[in-house]
């Protein structure tokens, strides 16, 4: 699968009512897209969401030491390469 590249943008929103200006961190708004697109293909992979309620909490736990020790894995990895 081909990485996809999250813009960094600033988006800025004036309303002249009440003079009050918006401005969204391009940032959280990157991080917010790529929540959305991780969600969507685990939907697409396992055919459920994160609302599921079949699992109970050791096999949530389970699943989140699973997923940081693979973090630890690219770590390790990324420092091998300094």
């Amino acid at each position: 699968m081909k990485d996809k590249i999250y813009e960094q943008r600033e988006v800025v929103w004036t309303t002249n009512a009440t003079d009050v200006t918006i401005v969204k961190d391009s940032i959280v708004e990157s991080v917010i897209d790529q929540f959305k697109d991780r969600s969507n293909v685990g939907i697409k992979k396992y055919g459920v969401t994160l609302d599921r309620d079949d699992l109970t909490m050791l096999e949530w736990l389970n699943h989140l030491q699973q997923e940081l020790m693979d973090a630890t894995l690219y770590i390790e990895k990324l420092k091998s390469k300094l």
